[in-house]
């Protein structure tokens, strides 16, 4: 038998974001050693149009079912908030992630985002005519070593809601 772990949530919207007409994909990391029983890894929500300075308003569902042999890998939410424009352009407006809580228990998680400035000429070229600079590797969201060397400008912050329910982790000495 492996212990198990049921994500279920939403990510509920985001505030803080100057562009408006946001979307949000997303998907759930993990360690080898985590294997997904039921749900989607990754999703994408609608597009919300919020009023200036209000909140875009997703309520996304996230319903999954793991099994793990320990908790290293432990599941990591990544989050890219997009823009669309009237053109139905669409531009990066952040990247996000943060640890799925390992504790029971309903939790109110907010993630901080960030993206990529690029050079002075990429970023007339985002204002004026949209796009902007993306990753190639989404792996630089979360390793502080490559970050460091990009510049980037803070986004907006994504609001989840995630309860969690472990079970048969006294098998591996894990108080629940």
């Amino acid at each position: 038998a492996m212990a198990e772990v049921h994500v279920i949530g939403q990510i509920m919207g985001a505030t803080g974001f100057s562009e408006s007409s946001l979307f949000c994909k997303w998907g759930i990391h993990t360690g080898a050693a985590w294997k997904l029983l039921s749900g989607v890894r990754e999703g994408q929500t609608q597009v919300d149009t919020p009023q200036i300075g209000d909140m875009a308003y997703w309520s996304h569902p996230i319903d999954l079912h793991f099994a793990t042999k320990g908790l290293q890998g432990w599941p990591r939410l990544h989050l890219q908030v997009w823009s669309q424009d009237s053109f139905g352009r669409c531009q990066l407006a952040g990247y996000g992630f943060c640890h799925v809580p390992s504790s029971p228990g309903t939790h109110q998680l907010d993630c901080p985002t960030w993206r990529p400035l690029g050079s002075w000429r990429e970023q007339l070229a985002r204002a004026f005519v949209g796009g902007g600079p993306q990753l190639l590797h989404g792996d630089a969201i979360y390793s502080g070593a490559d970050r460091y060397r990009l510049h980037t400008a803070a986004g907006g912050t994504v609001h989840l809601e995630l309860g969690l329910l472990l079970r048969h982790f006294d098998r591996y000495g894990v108080e629940c």
